[in-house]
């Protein structure tokens, strides 16, 4: 596999001037507050699963989203833990769903409390209720859903994801057995980008680890990514030729390098050279941008994959420094 992008030495010196909407602060503090009524204070529905398992205890959890919007997910702790526990808050790729209730055992097999949360509207879950994404009129001319909504940030379909995991971190910090001030947030590909997105919106986080993020640098991705979903954008503007101002107006509001450059907690990234999906220069541009102390593990001769169980490894060491 041939590298898909720059070079490691030019991705190091890459650093393009990227500026935010001159209202993203505000945006963000009104699309929050406005869902803060109906969900950020409301407390996470937990329901013990059954799943054979005699050393971790799983629960199907429902929080308040957007809007109000139930959000599904679960809630892994080891078997018989009262806390407080240090909690790893996981975001799921593109087109993943939370999966069946006894996959990813890492974190809790670690010690920690384990809250993963579904994303509206994709992927599938073997329980009943995987996490609608119930606003009509807001499908995009391609398949996907970075075009849901491109016409303006209050519509587009990450306003209501990236409002969701906010809501779903809050609520984390909220449960029981969990230590609220050992917070750890993490996901790949897409869910890295949403952890970025969090990190710029929830203060105090202990810790956060984007794995090969997507939803950074996101015109340069979708002038150069080789795979989908980038190249959802392309598609969309090879059909409406006239609309290129418009659509990255809109997902700038969404680019996770100008999250990065409002967090505050310590962070890990993971990026690989030869990604045709997420390509490096724009996982660089992300981690240039961030404004908290930082570290980054990078894979030359890997693609899309990463690090895989090479960096959970290097995942487990940070997750353990920084919450014990």
């Amino acid at each position: 596999m041939p590298l898909t992008d720059l070079s490691l030495d030019d991705c190091l010196n890459y650093r393009p001037e990227l500026r935010p909407p001159a209202d993203f602060d505000a945006f963000w503090s009104r699309t929050l507050a406005t869902t803060a009524a109906a969900a950020v204070g409301a407390a996470a529905d937990l329901r013990p699963i059954p799943t054979g398992l005699a050393l971790i205890d799983t629960y199907d959890v429902t929080v308040a989203g957007f809007d109000g919007q139930p959000v599904r997910g679960w809630l892994r702790i080891p078997a018989g833990a009262k806390g407080p526990l240090g909690c790893v808050v996981e975001f799921l790729g593109y087109g993943r769903g939370r999966g069946l209730p006894h996959e990813n055992l890492l974190y809790p097999a670690a010690g920690y409390a384990h809250f993963l949360m579904d994303t509206r509207g994709q992927g599938w879950s073997a329980a009943p209720g995987a996490t609608d994404d119930p606003v009509p009129g807001h499908s995009g001319t391609v398949p996907g859903f970075l075009t849901r909504g491109i016409h303006s940030p209050e519509a587009h379909y990450y306003r209501r994801v990236f409002t969701d995991a906010v809501c779903w971190t809050e609520a984390a910090r909220r449960l029981p057995m969990v230590d609220p001030d050992r917070i750890v947030i993490t996901g790949f590909s897409q869910g890295g980008g949403i952890a970025l997105a969090v990190a710029g919106l929830v203060p105090g986080l202990a810790a956060v680890m984007p794995d090969v993020p997507f939803l950074c640098h996101i015109r340069r991705g979708a002038e150069i990514a080789q795979q989908p979903p980038y190249t959802e954008i392309a598609e969309h503007l090879a059909l409406h030729r006239n609309q290129a101002d418009q659509v990255f107006t809109t997902l700038a509001y969404f680019d996770a390098v100008h999250f990065a450059a409002r967090a505050d907690a310590p962070a890990l990234f993971s990026i690989a050279l030869m990604d045709p999906i997420c390509p490096p220069s724009t996982c660089f541009a992300a981690y240039h941008q961030y404004a908290a102390s930082k570290t980054v593990e990078v894979y030359p001769f890997n693609g899309h994959e990463g690090g895989g169980h090479v960096h959970e490894k290097a995942q487990l060491a940070f997750v353990h420094e920084h919450i014990g």
